[in-house]
């Protein structure tokens, strides 16, 4: 009788381990998932605050001296416009993989946390 009840407690013992390693995989999941809502918020929340400094450094500047219109300036070619903000999104995307970020289809957005990924890399190269 003493054997069945060794085996039986040994059986409880592996559910409840298996148990645990189930509630560990999902507890490590939500860990992942807040560390790059933070990784995110914190990399918005530097992005807002030069915007803020940027514009209150705009607002002293314009209130100290205006800036007279020039009739005789010639607006932007489209062509220009369009070279400008290539440029930018290209800056932008660079910026977010030495972050940390992915940025290629693949895993686009979320934290990298083995390295360099060579979908991004291959993309950033193109």
């Amino acid at each position: 009788m003493e054997k069945k009840n060794v085996f039986a407690q040994i059986h409880e013992m592996e559910t409840q381990v298996e148990s645990f390693k189930d509630e560990l995989g999902t507890m490590k999941q939500a860990v992942k998932e807040l560390m790059e809502d933070n990784q995110r918020l914190l990399t918005e929340n530097e992005r807002l605050r030069k915007i803020l400094k940027r514009e209150a450094q705009g607002e002293a500047a314009s209130s100290a001296r205006p800036e007279p219109y020039n009739v005789l300036s010639e607006p932007k070619k489209k062509d220009e416009e369009a070279g400008d903000m290539v440029g930018e999104g290209y800056d932008n995307l660079a910026r977010l993989y030495h972050e940390g970020f992915h940025i290629c289809n693949v895993y686009y957005g979320h934290l990298r946390t083995e390295g360099d990924c060579l979908f991004c890399l291959s993309f950033l190269n193109k």
